[in-house]
């Protein structure tokens, strides 16, 4: 880095940590298990009411069996596996080896 191009060491240093906050934030809040889940759940919810809502000529169409019921509560099972598993095991953007000089070009 030339000496009088205005910024100091600390300078790159502080922008370098605040990029990659920024990218485990964007990681964190774009995470696909937080999509998938949360329509899920919602879905698992609004499918799960028309079941216990649901006519016995319904229950009655679907040979005896509340299917509604039974996918809903399947439905807000696994939305809730994938909130779950996203709390666990949080995203992480990748970890670069080392400072961008010593890498090879992209």
């Amino acid at each position: 880095m030339p000496e009088n191009s205005g910024f100091s060491e600390k300078d790159v240093q502080r922008e370098v940590s605040d990029l990659e906050g920024r990218s485990a934030t964007a990681a964190r809040i774009f995470d696909l298990r937080r999509i998938i889940g949360g329509l899920f759940v919602l879905y698992g919810i609004i499918v799960t009411i028309a079941g216990v809502t649901d006519s016995q000529a319904a229950i009655d169409k679907a040979q005896g069996v509340n299917i509604n019921l039974w996918t809903g509560i399947g439905m807000l099972l696994l939305g809730v596996f994938f909130l779950v598993w996203m709390k666990l095991r949080p995203a992480t953007p990748p970890q670069q080896d080392g400072p961008a000089e010593e890498r090879p070009p992209s």
